[in-house]
């Protein structure tokens, strides 16, 4: 498996592994290839976009977006915005652990000293993986916990 930045050539493979998690029940957002490509992989925002891929195949990625004025997440301006999606049927194999590294070094070269992830209060996996990678929870939502890792 190696770990790489996504390209505009990767929206079908990315559009494959949100799919996937909305066939499991595990995502409600939209999972087509256009916003594939215009949300993760060609987003103004965007500070990075890796992939987890083995063979030729993508089973998982992970988004760093910039915090800007009046994003969705209300996050503070000029913090990272997180965003981890990992096929099911490659759970529990180190992925996030391994895109969230790379991730780490993209936060660091862009000058980012927060990182908000904003994870659905139901979402026990989610907010597991975040625990395990350092985040802690510093506000709270009607239906989300935010949690924060500080570089």
């Amino acid at each position: 498996m190696i770990i790489r930045p996504a390209i505009p050539a990767d929206a079908a493979g990315i559009s494959a592994v949100l799919t996937s998690l909305t066939a499991a029940g595990l995502r409600t957002l939209p999972d087509d290839q256009a916003f594939a490509l215009n949300n993760y992989i060609a987003a103004s925002d965007r500070i990075q976009c890796n992939l987890a891929v083995g063979g030729d195949i993508i089973l998982g990625l992970q988004s760093l977006k910039l915090a800007v004025p009046g994003n969705i997440y209300d996050v503070t301006p000029g913090w990272g915005i997180i965003g981890t999606h990992i096929h099911p049927d490659a759970a529990r194999r180190g992925i996030g652990k391994m895109l969230f590294a790379a991730t780490l070094q993209a936060a660091a070269d862009a000058g980012i000293v927060h990182i908000d992830a904003t994870i659905g209060k139901t979402n026990s996996g989610g907010l597991a993986y975040y625990a395990a990678m350092g985040f802690r929870a510093h506000r709270e939502t009607d239906t989300a916990i935010c949690k924060k890792f500080t570089l």
